[in-house]
């Protein structure tokens, strides 16, 4: 998925804080954006905080009725740089990507794509798309001496499920307790979906090495006294080995972390770099049809165009200023 905004840092500011025994907890709010007609929650990256882990980009949408109408229809546009993880909770979306990779996705399966030094994709609402589409779209930073690897598509239909008391807890990506997802990773995290198959409270371990945040993708939850509901982001600082979820039957809630990724990120649009001039550079590419990130075949439409860079504004962000 791309994003519209060519600015994706968030400058909202914690609803509350905390220091409770354990670390620090941060609960915060997403702000709305939209992506083609599609309307998301935009819960990471914060202004003070531009990833967990390695997990750079949160955004939620959905549950929405796409009955007689187009759905998602995001044109043909470019990464570098991370990995997008595409997961559904209802619908269908139909991938194409410059690699020639054509894949639909279903509730329950991952589509990975490793940007790397540069490639483009498009994700739409095949035309006979089921009629509700409910969805996250997540982004992992690829390391440094990773970030410019080759590009790369994974789809993964099995999953491994870990259960934890009422929950059956789907491992997407990383690791959770002595529970490892297939999809290739480049840092140490965990991606996982909590499925409260019955109320109550469930307790689940936590590398203590790792940060984390939590959010609720369908019914309410609470954890740490704090009360969870779609559109609020709970961030635990390292230093835990476990958190006690107290969830309602039916409840969907998504868990990231990894270790602290130590380096500094610098996001446009859809690109995440280190300095100006990668994002320069892959800007320019993107505009000049240079090859680069290659050709998405069968999509009917013209690719997004990025929107307007401003040099001076960029630099003055890879300052922290």
């Amino acid at each position: 998925m791309s994003t519209v905004d060519a600015d994706v840092e968030t400058p909202g500011a914690p609803l509350r804080e905390s220091d409770p025994p354990g670390g620090h907890t941060e609960l915060t709010s997403a702000r709305l954006a939209r992506v083609g007609d599609v309307e998301v929650r935009r819960l990471l990256p914060l202004r003070r905080r531009r990833s967990v882990g390695a997990w750079c980009f949160v955004d939620h949408y959905g549950p929405m009725s796409v009955d007689g109408v187009a759905g998602m229809q995001v044109p043909p546009h470019p990464h570098i740089g991370l990995q997008t993880v595409t997961w559904l909770l209802e619908g269908n979306v139909l991938h194409r990507d410059s690699l020639g990779s054509e894949q639909m996705i279903r509730p329950g399966q991952l589509n990975l794509m490793t940007a790397g030094h540069g490639i483009a994709h498009a994700e739409e609402s095949p035309a006979d798309h089921d009629p509700g589409l409910h969805g996250v779209q997540l982004w992992v930073a690829l390391p440094d001496a990773d970030r410019q690897a080759a590009p790369a598509f994974e789809h993964h239909a099995q999953l491994p499920v870990l259960g934890i008391g009422g929950a059956e807890i789907t491992v997407f990506t990383g690791s959770l307790a002595d529970v490892t997802s297939p999809a290739r990773t480049y840092s140490p995290l965990v991606g996982a979906e909590i499925n409260a198959v019955r109320g109550g409270d469930v307790t689940i371990p936590l590398t203590p090495g790792h940060e984390h945040v939590i959010f609720v993708a369908r019914g309410s939850a609470a954890a740490n006294g704090n009360t969870l509901a779609p559109g609020s982001l709970l961030y635990l600082a390292t230093g835990r080995g476990s958190v006690t979820l107290a969830a309602g039957e039916g409840a969907r809630l998504f868990l990231l972390g990894g270790e602290p990724l130590g380096e500094t990120l610098l996001m446009w649009w859809n690109f995440v770099g280190r300095t100006p001039e990668d994002i320069i550079g892959a800007a320019q590419a993107w505009a000049a049809d240079s090859g680069r990130f290659g050709e998405v075949r069968g999509y009917r439409g013209a690719p997004l165009a990025a929107p307007p860079l401003d040099p001076v504004r960029l630099a003055r962000r890879s300052q922290g200023s």
